[in-house]
């Protein structure tokens, strides 16, 4: 019994690893990386601007241009897209377009990365579930998902969004024609 569930476990992994559709961000184990230059390598698909607290600052969201094209077809993101959201502390100042204008800094507070997938490969993974991989990365280490349960750590904040797939999509104006 043990050799047969080692076995099909193996053959799940290889066919996670093989199928290079899914998402280049996720391991055979479902550990979530941040992608690199996402900021060039993804479209914007628009911003939110907290102005007070733990959260402030510019929520700049990025997804892969494929991700975008296939949500304006079918309302839905596709198996695998990625959506990354980027937390920038922010300054005012005045300028000559008007008094008091915001504008994102260079620091960045964290990173939060959802994975779309649409298939459950994962049920076991407590990072994965409602059809989604759930990261967050911290500035000091930008290659470890701090997250590691997705009901007590991300979930609270999307699930007002239940009714677009825990996705806030009103502020993406690039999901739209």
């Amino acid at each position: 019994m043990s050799v047969m569930l080692s076995a099909s476990f193996l053959m799940a992994s290889e066919a996670i690893a093989d199928d290079k559709s899914f998402s280049p961000y996720v391991d055979t184990q479902g550990n979530i990386s941040l992608p690199d230059d996402f900021r060039i390598s993804m479209v914007h698909l628009g911003s939110w601007f907290v102005p007070e607290g733990a959260a402030s600052g510019f929520h700049d969201v990025y997804t892969e241009k494929s991700s975008a094209q296939a949500y304006r077809k079918t309302g839905k993101f596709p198996d695998g897209a990625t959506l990354v959201k980027e937390l920038r502390a922010s300054k005012t100042g005045d300028y000559t377009t008007g008094q008091g204008v915001g504008h994102a800094v260079t620091d960045v507070k964290q990173w939060f990365v959802m994975i779309k997938d649409a298939k459950g490969r994962f049920s076991d993974n407590k990072i994965w579930g409602e059809g989604w991989g759930w990261g967050l990365y911290k500035p000091d280490n930008r290659s470890k998902n701090v997250s590691s349960n997705y009901k007590a750590d991300c979930l609270g904040c999307h699930l007002p969004a239940k009714n677009t797939d825990l996705v806030y999509v009103g502020a993406y104006p690039t999901l739209g024609k």
